[in-house]
């Protein structure tokens, strides 16, 4: 899988765009990247398309900005032309997917079928995009259809919302989700962008799951952690014991000598824990590779963060 789809599959949310005005252009990317989604699908529905990319390439550098709608090699000349870092298509046009992956682009056709998912796989395509994904029969379509093409990654867009939105990221052949609902006409020519930033940000909430699962503490020794799991146990907060620590209720993790941080850990739960730290890197946010843990299965079930917050170290940990 190439740098592009990496950085795709780290968004996990791509948002898809009609701007008719492109004075729209960059505020609506500013309010994405503020949001949490620093990537966009300019569809080519628009006349302003070619110049909305060619402006957020100038003025958003941060944002991995994409073509959608692409018909003809003519529209993916010129979308390829003002900057744009990968190609959608709504169906399967052999002659234009070819002519992209010529000029050395990142193309995303649409596949409803196995007859086209074979034929996008014979033209060397790891990733295709599955449109329109809920009246093509959503995620129960793209797991029947992907069961016999192991190396096929697909990029569900139509009918996605936050309601449905887990059901497709918790399949693992799942590269990112086309989404319109945070970025809706009304509001783009409305202008009104805090409110595009405000679902952009319930998006990313949605997507994450992030959620306190414990708090840990770290204490002098065994028996400091066993009299403080005593004195929470008055709370009705149940006192069981671990070989390195005491949990009280499942929210406190009393350490039986010294851990990570300077005061403890805080055990942060998420949906999809790969997602997850490929989102955080991608925003910056460095981990201690270090410090993975995994199940019997050889799955990673928690990872920590390379930095303290007020004292405590955070861990990613699988739902």
């Amino acid at each position: 899988m190439n740098e592009i789809l990496k950085r795709i599959g780290a968004v996990t949310i791509v948002p898809v765009i009609k701007i008719t005005d492109v004075d729209n252009a960059v505020p609506l990317a500013q309010a994405l990247c503020r949001g949490g989604l620093p990537a966009a699908e300019i569809t080519f529905r628009a006349a302003g398309a070619e110049e909305a990319i060619r402006r957020i390439r100038s003025a958003v550098p941060e944002m991995l900005v994409g073509a959608g709608t692409v018909l003809t090699t003519e529209q993916a000349d010129k979308a390829i032309e003002a900057g744009a870092q990968f190609l959608v298509s709504p169906g399967l046009n052999i002659h234009v997917t070819k002519h992209v992956l010529d000029r050395g682009m990142t193309m995303l056709p649409g596949c409803a079928t196995p007859a086209e998912c074979e034929a996008a796989m014979a033209l060397g395509l790891d990733a295709v995009k599955f449109f329109p994904a809920e009246p093509a029969g959503g995620i129960s379509m793209i797991k029947a259809m992907s069961a016999p093409y192991s190396g096929l990654h697909f990029m569900p867009t139509g009918g996605i919302k936050p309601e449905n939105l887990d059901s497709y990221l918790s399949f693992d052949r799942i590269l990112a989700c086309g989404g319109t609902w945070m970025v809706k006409e009304s509001l783009i020519e409305d202008h009104r962008f805090d409110e595009i930033e405000r679902l952009t940000r319930e998006a990313v909430k949605s997507m994450l799951g992030l959620h306190v699962r414990h708090v840990g503490i770290n204490c002098a020794n065994n028996s400091a952690a066993s009299s403080l799991g005593d004195a929470l146990s008055s709370l009705s907060l149940e006192k069981t014991e671990t070989p390195l620590s005491y949990f009280n209720g499942g929210l406190f993790e009393l350490m039986k000598q010294p851990g990570r941080g300077t005061n403890g850990h805080v055990a942060l739960g998420v949906h999809h824990l790969e997602r997850a730290i490929a989102y955080f890197k991608l925003r910056g946010i460095p981990f201690d590779e270090s410090s993975c843990q995994y199940d019997e299965s050889g799955k990673l079930r928690l990872i920590y963060l390379d930095k303290e917050f007020g004292g405590f170290a955070i861990h990613l940990l699988a739902d």
